[in-house]
């Protein structure tokens, strides 16, 4: 997955977690110990995809452990806690959503624009990242340290305020009325997205996110 062609929606997907390289020869020589690095983002990566698991269990590090055919230790080697691995697929949440909302608002100078466009990428980050959807709803997050889920809060608030930006900008181009609250909608409007998070991770990652997308957009930017 890339992050370019942010001018063609479809294609607005994020970067997969860095690190470990894809689609290695199968003759290629075993190593023992995995390069710098390389051992955190595995981990990562097999957090993110045990997360996947429509039943959402409860992950433990013994199981996570027990998928890398290591041991507990070793996985304490990278990470001080259960806590540390979930901020780690955070920070890459995170990176990533701000990245191309940033790449979208550097290259659309409509404000109307962008907010199609962000509202756009944001549901086809968590169709292509079902296991992440569940850490932005914080489903995943449940009994797990508290901190995990007041950054998540601040996560939203972020998006919200980029969405605020962009209708301000429309607003100033006549997409919307002078005494729009650009408040209000941005909330309502985020209040969309999310919901189209649970519903996708609550129907077992059956119901895609961006179903009937263009009349979601019809809507929420009347």
């Amino acid at each position: 997955m890339t992050q370019d062609g942010i001018g063609a929606p479809a294609r607005q997907e994020p970067e997969p977690l860095p690190g470990t390289p894809a689609g290695e020869a199968a003759s290629a020589p075993a190593r023992k110990r995995p390069r710098p690095g390389e051992r955190r983002v595995q981990i990562l990566q097999t957090l993110a995809a045990m997360l996947q698991h429509p039943r959402g269990e409860k992950i433990t590090t013994a199981a996570l452990a027990a998928r890398l055919e290591v041991s507990e230790a070793a996985l304490y080697r990278h990470f001080a806690s259960k806590a540390q691995m979930f901020e780690g697929l955070i920070e890459f949440i995170e990176q990533t959503i701000f990245g191309l909302i940033n790449q979208i608002t550097a290259k659309e100078e409509q404000g109307a624009r962008q907010l199609q466009d962000i509202i756009r990428m944001l549901l086809s980050f968590a169709d292509k990242n079902p296991g992440m959807t569940r850490v932005l709803i914080g489903e995943a997050l449940v009994n797990e340290d508290e901190r995990l889920q007041e950054r998540i809060n601040q996560l939203l608030d972020r998006i919200e305020s980029s969405l605020k930006q962009s209708l301000r900008i429309g607003m100033t181009q006549a997409a919307w009325p002078a005494d729009t609250d650009a408040a209000a909608r941005a909330s309502l409007i985020l209040s969309a997205i999310v919901g189209r998070w649970h519903r996708y991770a609550k129907s077992g990652f059956r119901k895609s996110p961006s179903t009937d997308l263009e009349v979601m957009m019809r809507t929420l930017l009347a």
